[in-house]
């Protein structure tokens, strides 16, 4: 089981999306749909997917939150053409945020925004440097600005097998924003890999839920644990979501909740989503409870 899973927020699109991105990397597929009712957001549906073997999750609940470049999708090419490639198929109806082009850090690398304004960086990478396919990068902007490495150290303080590969700092007058400190950090968490950096740039935008972190738990001591640790903003608590005192969103979930949601009957399903639509951290004995039918 991977523990941390990206979590991507949509309108209604959740599947169309899922269902494009599979086109762009081989050992992709679909695990799972489940349509959820009741829900502040009317009808939504939860979307289970991989993309080249690694999990993913969306759902369409509601145009309340979008996609900025503070998180985005960095994918490790073999080649130009495959660069070339993805570029083509996420150009149509995206924008470009960094043209393709040589840069210092790489030979061919561009950075778009696709059509449901989800990010990405296509990069190429010689063979055997790196071990994902996709790795989530942040971008520190705004008032997170200057806290990567702060921020970096401190997940990897709670989550075990975790480390971090190596800072990378922006040299004098580099960053047109005072603020930034970091330019580039690679990390684990959980095993998982993941990028970070300051934005180099003064923006207005910064994390919100439509990008979040799915962590899945095994018991309520494991829950009770990462809510803890956390938590950062009381009135950002609902329905097992968090955010940290960076601004990034979290979701704090039983591993269970999966396979309820998507193996139980539409009254099973029903149940377990009134429960938890009441809570704020998920209480994993009151869940089993509303999904047996014992309430």
């Amino acid at each position: 089981m991977q523990r941390i899973i990206p979590h991507l927020w949509y309108d209604r699109e959740a599947q169309e999306a899922a269902l494009f991105y599979m086109t762009l990397f081989d050992q992709s597929r679909l695990i799972d749909v489940t349509s959820i009712s009741g829900t502040p957001s009317g009808d939504s549906e939860i979307v289970s997917f991989e993309l080249a073997g690694q999990p993913f999750m969306a759902i369409s609940a509601g145009p309340f939150f979008q996609f900025n470049p503070s998180v985005s999708l960095m994918v490790a090419c073999n080649s130009v053409e495959e660069v070339d490639a993805k570029w083509k198929s996420l150009s149509e109806g995206g924008t470009a945020l960094m043209p393709l082009a040589e840069y210092p850090f790489s030979k061919w690398y561009g950075w778009i925004q696709d059509r449901y304004g989800l990010s990405w960086q296509l990069m190429l990478v010689e063979s055997g440097n790196t071990s994902s396919k996709i790795t989530p990068n942040f971008l520190f902007s705004g008032e997170a600005c200057g806290k990567t490495e702060e921020a970096v150290k401190y997940y990897t303080s709670v989550f075990p097998d975790s480390e971090i590969d190596f800072f990378s700092k922006y040299q004098e007058d580099e960053a047109s924003s005072s603020k930034a400190k970091v330019n580039y950090t690679a990390f684990k968490l959980s095993g998982i890999e993941f990028s970070a950096m300051d934005n180099a740039y003064d923006v207005e935008f910064s994390f919100n839920e439509a990008f979040s972190l799915m962590v899945q738990c095994e018991d309520q001591a494991e829950i009770d644990y990462y809510w803890e640790k956390l938590s950062a903003v009381p009135e950002a608590e609902q329905c097992g979501w968090l955010k940290d005192r960076f601004g990034l969103s979290w979701q704090i979930v039983p591993a269970s909740m999966n396979e309820m949601m998507s193996k139980g009957t539409k009254e099973e399903v029903r149940r377990v989503t009134d429960a938890f639509l009441k809570m704020k951290k998920f209480d994993i004995e009151a869940l089993k409870r509303a999904y047996n039918g014992d309430v």
